[in-house]
């Protein structure tokens, strides 16, 4: 009970750094709830097209330039050429069409006519490049069995204009799984610099020389006193997950409570018991109190940025994931991100997420392990 007393007694004098991590993921945290609301919705923009025709404005050609006109905006432009040369350059324009001469009776005879492109290489280019051969490839494809023109044109208008049905049969609630996935990653630098910073500060007190000698000298054995103190890094630890566990539930809702919000607080209590056996270890090592912010820095936010809690890991070069996989955050992180891709939750989708949990657990044996060695070699040199 004495361990456990001093333990928390020490911890109530620091409680202003966790209430300064927890802040700071809060902060964060809701942020994020705020800046990342979508839209199922999709309102696609118009390219900015350009017609030059030389053809009469009748028949197949007329269809054509009516729908372009529809599908995109027409920039008032001179039409000659250093004109559209200027406007391209200047992006009025981002697409260029040259009608030829007799296109529509050509077209209608299957001579298979030539339209001339100019294009920028911005994004509405490709845009009004699907819009323009969309046209064309349905007028094709009905030319060579239809000779009668209004026939044509009103086959082709009714092929565009014809409604796709699209049915969502995913009725995941992508936004808010994304939102938590976000959250639960930025918590493991929370996690991490909580428990690295408290627990190394209340190690140093109790690993100092006079303590350390007097319990070299008790009847106490180093293992059961390392027990005692790791059961009361645990047991701070849990309530520091589970606060955090309830700022989730305030910040993403329901969420916590679907199948989605059970495996993400399962993965971050894991990582929560793996975060205090780093820190149980760094404290074993670490007597000045003076380098613990240091190392705070270095563990928690060179993990999080290296394991993608704070830049997604798509957006990370390969050279920093190879060296992010010797890391259990990245293991976190990676669970994190496969659950929200999730749709169905069964064996075959939940196996790569057992197995980084199962990597985590890993990690906690071997710091415990290397806790107990260390303390074992102090004590031999005490």
């Amino acid at each position: 009970m004495t361990v456990f007393k001093t333990f928390f007694k020490i911890l109530n004098k620091n409680k202003f750094i966790v209430i300064l991590y927890t802040v700071i993921l809060l902060v964060f945290g809701g942020f994020n709830m705020q800046t990342s609301e979508r839209s199922l919705s999709f309102k696609p923009s118009k390219p900015n097209i350009t017609i030059v025709n030389n053809d009469e404005d009748e028949g197949i050609t007329k269809s054509f330039i009516n729908y372009i006109k529809d599908n995109s905006d027409i920039p008032d432009i001179k039409l000659d050429n250093e004109s559209l040369d200027d406007a391209l350059f200047y992006e009025d324009t981002s697409y260029i069409v040259f009608i030829p001469k007799n296109y529509h009776t050509d077209f209608i005879n299957g001579k298979n006519p030539f339209i001339t492109i100019k294009k920028s290489n911005n994004y509405n280019a490709f845009y009004a490049d699907m819009i323009v051969k969309r046209y064309l490839s349905i007028a094709n494809s009905y030319v060579g069995s239809i000779n009668n023109e209004d026939e044509l044109i009103k086959l082709i208008d009714d092929t565009i204009d014809t409604d796709v049905k699209i049915e969502i049969t995913s009725k995941i609630d992508s936004t808010n799984i994304d939102k938590a996935s976000f959250y639960f990653n930025f918590e493991s630098y929370s996690i991490l610099a909580c428990l690295i910073y408290v627990i190394c500060l209340i190690l140093s007190i109790f690993n100092n020389q006079n303590i350390h000698k007097r319990t070299i000298i008790s009847s106490t054995n180093y293992k059961k006193n390392n027990r005692i103190l790791l059961l009361s890094n645990l047991l701070y630890a849990f309530i520091l997950w589970l606060f955090y566990l309830i700022a989730s539930i305030v910040l993403l809702g329901n969420i916590i409570f679907t199948t989605y919000g059970v495996v993400f607080s399962i993965n971050s209590l894991l990582f929560t018991i793996c975060a205090t056996s780093i820190a149980f270890f760094i404290g074993s090592i670490v007597t000045n109190k003076n380098a613990i912010s240091g190392i705070v820095n270095v563990v928690a936010l060179g993990s999080s940025f290296l394991c993608g809690a704070f830049v997604p890991t798509e957006y990370l070069p390969d050279s920093v994931i190879s060296i992010a996989h010797i890391l259990p955050t990245y293991y976190y992180v990676n669970t994190n991100d496969r659950i929200k891709d999730i749709e169905v939750f069964n064996m075959d989708n939940l196996k790569p997420i057992i197995i980084n949990m199962i990597i985590i657990i890993i990690f906690i044996i071997v710091f415990i392990i290397f806790t107990n060695l260390m303390s074992k070699i102090k004590r031999k040199i005490g």
